[in-house]
């Protein structure tokens, strides 16, 4: 199975701004992650044990209104997201695949219009092959003219896991 869509980690510039104050306003506290597996939002990969993490508050939406002029009025939301505490560089280059997932695990996929929208969204259940299931998933999405993007999502928490925009 050939990946289709770019899951998109978080920006450089809104990294520097995260690391600094959170979209909720506050100042990070990073520590030592003893144990590893956190999902690291910046390099769209799990922590290993010993690396810097910090867990910030994060508005994916707002910050893609923001640059685009979108208004996502009461859509817009903020939540939790982990990311190394200094510059990592981004995700490694290479084979490339949908991070955070797993056979069996949950998703939903959040469907935005350009104006920032919710247009639906859909749970998704991984079963034994993730990256086909998220990619119908991604295809139904763009599919429609009027998706601009798509979150995914745990659907256990809501915790943003990525963002995917429109090819």
């Amino acid at each position: 199975m050939s990946i289709r869509y770019w899951a998109r980690p978080i920006e450089e510039a809104a990294l520097k701004e995260l690391r600094v104050r959170d979209d909720a306003g506050r100042e990070p506290v990073p520590y030592t992650d003893d144990e590893g597996g956190a999902p690291l939002r910046c390099c769209l990969r799990p922590s290993a044990a010993g690396e810097r993490i910090v867990l910030v508050s994060y508005a994916p939406l707002r910050r893609w209104a923001a640059a685009t002029g979108a208004e996502p009025g009461a859509y817009d939301e903020q939540g939790p997201v982990f990311v190394h505490a200094e510059d990592c560089g981004g995700p490694a280059g290479g084979e490339q695949s949908y991070p955070f997932t797993r056979p069996g695990l949950q998703r939903t996929a959040r469907r935005y219009s350009a104006r920032g929208h919710i247009l639906g969204g859909r749970v998704l259940d991984l079963g034994d092959d993730p990256e086909a299931v998220l990619g119908q998933a991604l295809d139904e999405a763009f599919d429609d003219p009027q998706v601009a993007l798509v979150h995914v999502r745990a659907a256990e928490f809501g915790c943003f896991q990525f963002e995917v925009r429109r090819p």
